[in-house]
């Protein structure tokens, strides 16, 4: 029998599922809309396990902050279209909350009992892959806790409370007043957005990149045709410029434009009343890293309306 697109609007309405999933489930029960959600349910896993080998790079970072200790979270989707589907958010913001506890890896994140329904966080994102119908993945999850301190926080291109395209948490310790810098943790939260450092000191930098950078270093100044103890000074002098562009504590500040980290630090120390300094950091962006397949709209379109 033929389907309407009423019935079909009907059936996503009520299941959250795609659109040529419903058509394709009432069909198969003559428009019976009741015994089409069934089909649908019984099919879910098989539906979600066809939709997890789709690449999977939008979706939201989910940030969640508790006592002495906070959480990011990336939960990838593939189109922003569903990231901003209030379903989905709901699902970034838990499995968020759920990480402060329990967020140093993904894999220990996956396997917690996701609230109040008897399945794990793995068991209720392939449940949401059913009734949403992208494919959902949980990407990345990282925690920073303080001993003695204040951790701060930041989304940026916010879709909801402690969610957005980016999201960042700042640890830092001190022993004196943790209430009186917890304006300064937010502010650095926000410099890491925006700046994106890679360490918080040279020490903390990759090895292997901190050699491929002096190599191409070594390079240039070989190129300048200098003596070699001019050279080695050449190369001295773009390490340093180099790690102000990329450890922390050597970047200017984007609040001022004109102080370096490692001084607003030490400023905080008369408000705290204690030395003050950056424990941990982590930056989280959407999608960073993916391989994103090219883009044939045209192509899709003409697909669906192939098979409609």
């Amino acid at each position: 029998m033929a389907i309407s697109a009423a019935q079909v609007k009907q059936l996503r309405e009520k299941t959250g599922a795609g659109f040529m999933d419903c058509k394709n489930a009432l069909e198969a029960n003559d428009g019976e809309v009741e015994a089409a959600i069934d089909w649908l349910k019984a099919r879910g896993l098989a539906m979600a396990a066809k939709k997890a080998g789709r690449v999977a790079a939008d979706g939201l970072i989910g940030v969640a902050v508790g006592e002495n200790r906070a959480a990011l979270v990336e939960v990838n989707c593939e189109t922003d279209f569903v990231a901003r589907n209030e379903e989905f958010q709901a699902l970034v913001r838990h499995i968020a909350g759920l990480a402060v506890a329990h967020g140093e890896t993904v894999e220990a994140l996956a396997a917690v009992p996701y609230n109040g329904t008897g399945k794990t966080v793995a068991e209720e994102i392939t449940e949401a892959i059913a009734r949403i119908g992208e494919n959902i993945a949980l990407r990345r999850s990282a925690v920073v806790e303080v001993t003695s301190g204040v951790i701060g926080s930041y989304v940026h291109a916010a879709a909801g409370e402690g969610l957005g395209k980016i999201g960042v948490i700042v640890g830092l310790e001190t022993a004196g007043n943790a209430g009186a810098i917890e304006g300064l943790a937010r502010q650095l939260a926000m410099h890491v957005a925006a700046a994106s450092p890679l360490a918080i000191a040279p020490d903390g930098l990759d090895p292997d990149l901190l050699a491929r950078e002096r190599a191409v270093f070594v390079e240039q100044a070989k190129a300048s045709g200098k003596p070699p103890e001019i050279a080695e000074k050449m190369v001295e002098g773009r390490l340093r410029k180099y790690y102000e562009e990329v450890c922390l504590n050597a970047q200017t500040f984007v609040i001022d434009g004109e102080s370096r980290i490692e001084t607003v630090l030490k400023d905080a120390e008369a408000q705290a009343g204690a030395p003050v300094k950056v424990a941990e950091f982590v930056r989280f962006a959407v999608g960073e890293g993916i391989d994103r397949p090219p883009e044939d709209f045209a192509g899709e379109v003409a697909a669906a309306a192939g098979s409609a």
